[in-house]
């Protein structure tokens, strides 16, 4: 922002002011969410009084042109004119599917909102901490309610999100249904979404042998839900399951494995050794699936198929919330991805 003011001129300071940063907001120098110069720092920096500059801001507030936020500042206001809205985003902690989530949300809304992004580690404590500092200051507070599954701990964070206004609340990747009131949801079924998923792949599964080894890391939040999942499939088909909480040491050609990792990490490395130390090629003899989806699954292993929901539109789904003012409860698509390590080799009868 740059300001040039004439004391010797016709026309008032608080004019010259308006019609400057007028002209900047429209022209992109100055761009929505941008934050301006307090009252008191603007007066320093040009020497006037803070009256002055009071007066000049006000004016552009009432034009739509800036907005005022209590305890925070002044900002550039939304490209629609209205108030650009102030967003408290606690995300559970750093992944690659937060970034995914994360960046989208924050594309759909450019230009109209300022978001505030703290990670609560999935620590009630420190949610709570969060929330009892900031929670009449945002217009809306977005959360991804990740946090270990015992009872204790689930009522608590449930009693510490329920404070925040449901007209406020955006629930992101997880739904905790004790919550009470009109808000919004943005989730994943863990408990039904992997069945749904795996049944695009019955009849390959059931063709090369039917054989289902199932590998619960322990690092994985969900994975006893998410393996109640897949039991329910194995019954619906008849397909065989064995259940690992490690990487198995042996493999038959036709299996199929099926890691329920919440990161892509050293558990497909173990898993690729293990397969190879047995004589068998991952992807060909083996046929592997992983849990969740992200930009690297397609060079891993060639191409690495994967179970997941839709992050992308899990971040356009809640910020469409926001700028629309509405409040659903929405099961975010889910869906089988086909890469190489998943596919059907091809019968060499046929070439």
């Amino acid at each position: 922002m740059n300001i040039r003011i004439d004391k010797a001129g016709n026309t008032p300071i608080f004019v010259q002011i308006c019609n400057q940063l007028r002209q900047q907001i429209r022209s992109g120098v100055l761009v929505p969410g941008e934050r301006l110069p307090s009252m008191n720092q603007l007066a320093i920096m040009l020497d006037i009084s803070r009256e002055t500059v009071k007066k000049a801001y006000n004016a552009l507030v009432r034009d739509n042109l800036l907005t005022a936020w209590q305890g925070k500042g002044i900002y550039v206001a939304a490209k629609d004119g209205t108030r650009f809205r102030e967003i408290l985003v606690l995300l559970d902690k750093q992944s690659v599917y937060n970034q995914i989530i994360l960046r989208n949300f924050q594309e759909t809304l450019e230009g109209n909102a300022h978001i505030t992004i703290l990670q609560h580690n999935q620590d009630v404590d420190l949610l709570e901490y969060y929330l009892t500092h900031n929670l009449d200051l945002y217009d809306y507070y977005v959360v991804s309610p990740h946090f270990p599954l015992d009872a204790q701990t689930q009522a608590r964070a449930t009693k510490i999100i329920s404070c925040i206004p449901a007209r406020k609340l955006i629930m992101l990747d997880n739904w905790l249904r004790g919550i009470p009131g009109d808000y919004g949801v943005v989730y994943q079924d863990f408990r039904n979404d992997a069945a749904q998923g795996l049944a695009c792949a019955r009849a390959d599964i059931l063709r090369w042998g039917g054989n289902l080894k199932v590998i619960v890391l322990p690092r994985s939040l969900y994975g006893n839900l998410i393996l109640e999942s897949v039991k329910d499939f194995a019954r619906e088909t008849g397909i065989r399951l064995s259940v690992f909480r490690s990487i198995p040491e042996t493999w038959n050609p036709g299996d199929v494995a099926l890691v329920l990792n919440s990161q892509l990490d050293s558990g497909l490395v173990e898993l690729d050794a293990s397969i190879r130390s047995a004589g068998l090629v991952p992807g060909k003899d083996v046929k592997i699936i992983s849990y969740n989806e992200m930009p690297l699954n397609e060079l891993v292993m060639g191409g690495l198929t994967v179970l997941s929901t839709d992050f992308p539109a899990m971040g356009r789904t809640a910020a469409d919330m926001i700028l629309s003012g509405t409040r659903s409860k929405v099961h975010n698509p889910f869906r089988l991805i086909r890469r190489k390590s998943f596919l059907p080799v091809p019968d060499s009868r046929s070439r």
